[in-house]
């Protein structure tokens, strides 16, 4: 049985609805992100990639949370551009869901800042607007709102407005469809590789297990585009944070480094035998008689060849 004990706050305190705290399609992020801004002092303009910041919300949970809460109706964006001609970008953020056209109406009140900023204004929709139709409990998920630019028909300058994204491509290649779908000899290569993940870094030990299919597929379009193992691996290693800062999600973090596949580097000149180490008289006497291996190894390993092998005994 559990007991529940209140004492009201004397001071510095801000009501939410319920409906919104037990929100089922928010995740605490994206609920800590709204909750967090709404409990600003009025005439406050802080963005909310700031408000993650303070909140030590990661980039990859701020950017899920940023979408979950457009996707409800609870924040809205438009770009336009300001004096000078540069862009700039206006965010609203409400207590309850509010439509496209009914953000829009509030953005228009808003007042452009300095060229190449972030505005951002919290206000709860005005006597006169209704909130929308969407349900903060209970519905399905509606499309995330246009950036609010006027259409080609309205009157008025419409010449600043953004150029229109393209139309997509039919039957564009998806990296999970049949057609493109790597094969299994570079799904087995990246499965090992993925095992051997954790191993590489004390960040990535706790890579959960019901990730390593998504990580083993964008793993094996890697492979298929032509790196080696090698630069994967040196890839992720050189991702990783040097500050001593904590990896909380590594698998997310995986995912993100693995997502976008990079062209391969150009064929370079014909490979040419390992250097022996008998070539380089600074060495110490120890290493006499030692190549370097031309294998697949993260860092350069030694070994003492029998007679003019290039790859090491695990290689071979």
């Amino acid at each position: 049985m559990i007991y529940r004990h209140f004492i009201a706050p004397p001071r510095a305190f801000t009501q939410f609805s319920h409906d919104l705290i037990r929100h089922p399609r928010l995740s605490s992020d994206a609920v800590r992100l709204l909750t967090w801004q709404l409990s600003l002092p009025p005439g406050t303009r802080e963005s909310l990639s700031r408000t993650a910041e303070r909140a030590r919300i990661g980039g990859c949970a701020f950017t899920r949370a940023k979408r979950q809460l457009k996707d409800e109706g609870f924040v809205h964006e438009r770009r336009l551009q300001g004096p000078g001609g540069l862009w700039v970008t206006q965010q609203l953020v409400s207590n309850v869901p509010l439509s496209g056209a009914e953000a829009l109406k509030l953005l228009a009140q808003m007042p452009v800042g300095p060229a190449g900023t972030t505005t951002t204004e919290r206000a709860a929709p005005p006597p006169q607007l209704a909130p929308g139709r969407r349900s903060p409990a209970v519905g399905e998920p509606t499309p995330p709102p246009t950036d609010g630019c006027p259409p080609q028909d309205q009157e008025g300058n419409t010449s600043n407005q953004p150029p229109k994204p393209p139309a997509p491509e039919p039957q564009a290649a998806q990296p999970d469809g049949d057609d493109n779908a790597p094969a299994e000899s570079h799904l087995t290569a990246a499965r090992a590789l993925v095992d051997a993940f954790p191993a590489l870094s004390p960040d990535l030990r706790h890579i959960p297990r019901a990730m390593r299919t998504e990580l083993t597929k964008l793993t094996a379009c890697w492979l298929a585009a032509g790196h080696p193992p090698t630069a994967v691996r040196t890839h992720i290693l050189r991702s990783l944070p040097d500050d001593g800062s904590p990896v909380r999600r590594p698998g997310g973090l995986l995912r993100h480094l693995l997502h976008d596949v990079p062209p391969p580097p150009p064929p370079g000149p014909a490979a040419t035998a390992p250097p022996h180490a008998d070539d380089h008289p600074h060495l110490s006497s120890r290493l006499a008689g030692t190549r370097e291996c031309a294998g697949d190894h993260v860092q350069p390993l030694l070994f003492r060849p029998v007679d003019d092998e290039t790859h090491c005994l695990r290689c071979r």
